[in-house]
Parts: C-alpha cells; structure tokens; sequence
C-alpha cells in the first residue's frame, strides 16, 4: 500500500473516522436525511421551516435546549401553532427521542406514529443497535418505515 496524500495510506484512517462519526451521531443521522434539531439550527434554518414567524425563531432560540420534542411541541402550541402546523413542522425538524427513555408522549409526536409503534418503541427495550431496531420494528412496517423513523430516534452509546 502506498503511503500518498491522495487517498492512500494516510486517507484511509480520516475516511474511517469519518464513517465512525457519522454513523454513531444522531445529529450527524439527522443533517443526512435533512431533518434538523431545533436545539442547534440556525436562525435561518428556524425561519425555513413550517409555521415560523419571526417570534417563534426568537422564542426557540430563546428558550433551547428543549430537553424533549414533548417540551417544544407545548411551546409550539402556547404561540398559536395549530397541531397540523406543527406535524408539518416535525417533518421538517424534531429533537431526538433516546429509545430506551422516551415516553409514549414523545414518540406519538414523529409523524406517522400512533399507539400501537410507540408501544413497540417501548416493548423491546434496552435498544441495543440498529439492527436490532431494523428486525424487531422491520417486521411490523419494512425497512423502509423503519429508515424513515432513525432521524427521530438515537439508541444511546453504552
């Protein structure tokens, strides 16, 4: 193996950390499929996104960190965001749930989740790994469904 500065030896370990620290950082999964965190947006990522006025962003920034998705959602709706607004707005961004510790509450906030997933979110736990979150959600929705509720949810490092 040569030992070059492009994309030889030495370009080997970056990439591996930079997969390492892609793959085990729920805000990394999140900017990936475009779903940001309300905690760590931007102003202006704030204003893109649904339902926001000028005094929301203020308010959130204001505000954050928003320890649970449950918190900024009572906030949302304390400044007159209708509950359709805000469904559009969590498919937009949305603070991470811990599998292990979210309530049922929280879960029933990621769009598309009812009563039935958030009581599996619930039933398997300790989650371990994704791919123990791809085979036991998987056999209820496909792997598909199980993709799109990553970025809602982090499985927390040991």
């Amino acid at each position: 193996m040569t030992m070059n500065r492009a994309g030889g030896f030495f370009g080997m370990p970056a990439i591996a950390l930079a997969l390492l620290v892609t793959h085990a950082s729920p805000a990394a999964a999140q900017a990936a499929t475009g779903l940001i965190n309300p905690n760590t947006a931007t102003e202006s990522e704030l204003q893109a996104l649904p339902a926001m006025t000028p005094a929301i962003v203020k308010g959130i920034i204001e505000r954050r960190p928003f320890k649970s998705v449950v918190e900024l959602n009572k906030f949302l709706l304390e400044r007159k965001v209708t509950p359709e607004q805000a469904r559009e707005f969590y498919r937009k961004a949305f603070v991470p749930i811990d599998l292990n510790t979210g309530t049922r509450e929280e879960f029933m906030l990621i769009p598309g989740v009812g009563s039935r997933m958030s009581a599996e979110f619930m039933e398997y736990r300790p989650w371990k790994s994704w791919a123990q979150f791809d085979r036991e959600i998987g056999k209820y929705v496909g792997q598909a469904e199980t993709d799109r509720f990553k970025p809602y949810v982090f499985i927390p490092a040991n």
